[in-house]
């Protein structure tokens, strides 16, 4: 009974305050979800999707990192809404597993754009300077979809159990003006999007397969036995589990970082 009381609490949150009313403190709405099951969270997260694009049509777009999460929000997405575009971002570094599965799912979804910098940079960038790395890398061509798409709304697989970087996000968020960024998998665990990917068949990069937990470039990620999901990006440095800037960055062309 405590599952249904909570539902429907989250179900008279919507009614009340409407899809934007998680711009407002988010602490309420973690408690609720936290007590929902993998079913109720699963149509919740739809539901998110579906309301955004109610409001936002095309100019919804879903990133795609090729990564669990972002496979899972992406499934959840088509099936949300079918006619929903998206975007990947590669870089000159991801492993091959990682390009050769990105082929895969282009193919399979044309509706995907590919952006990449093939801008010429320092060699061994990631090394001395890898937050200006990721910037030129990742973080512009996020802009340069963002821009050419037309976005006002991108939906991420971000989720607030990753690691410590990621635990003060919202669901719903409007870090640029204008930019609304959805994150439908925040409150998700790590065990439940691997039970969303194997109850739907999701296709899955086969990186995961040889132990590792998050996925970025090659020489910035490693294998670790530690507990935070993130724990083997950017390892040994500053930046060790840190963020490519993506989401820590404004994203709206023409506005200083």
């Amino acid at each position: 009974m405590q599952t249904m009381r909570v539902a429907e609490l989250d179900r008279e949150k919507f009614k009340k305050g409407g899809w934007m009313s998680l711009l407002d403190n988010n602490d309420d709405v973690k408690e609720l979800v936290e007590k929902l099951n993998f079913k109720e969270k699963v149509e919740r997260s739809m539901r998110l999707i579906e309301e955004a694009y109610e409001r936002y049509g095309q100019r919804t777009v879903v990133a795609n990192s090729l990564g669990k999460d972002s496979m899972a929000v992406w499934d959840l997405a088509k099936r949300a809404v079918p006619k929903i575009r998206g975007f990947v971002v590669t870089t000159r570094y991801k492993p091959q597993g990682t390009k050769e599965f990105m082929r895969k799912v282009v193919e399979r979804y044309p509706e995907i754009k590919v952006y990449a910098n093939d801008a010429e940079i320092p060699e061994r960038l990631y090394e001395t300077d890898p937050d200006e790395c990721c910037r030129i890398l990742k973080v512009e061509p996020v802009r340069w979809a963002i821009d050419e798409m037309g976005v006002d709304c991108w939906v991420t697989g971000l989720r607030s159990t990753e690691g410590r970087t990621r635990t003060d996000y919202k669901e719903v968020e409007e870090r640029d003006k204008g930019l609304i960024k959805l994150n439908p998998l925040l409150l998700w665990k790590e065990r439940e999007v691997w039970q969303y990917l194997a109850l739907y068949q999701v296709p899955v990069n086969p990186l995961y397969k040889e132990g590792y937990r998050s996925l970025g470039c090659d020489p910035c990620t490693r294998i670790t036995n530690e507990e935070a999901e993130r724990a083997g990006r950017w390892l040994n440095t500053s930046k060790c589990g840190g963020e490519c800037g993506i989401h820590t960055r404004p994203l709206r062309a023409g506005v200083a970082d």
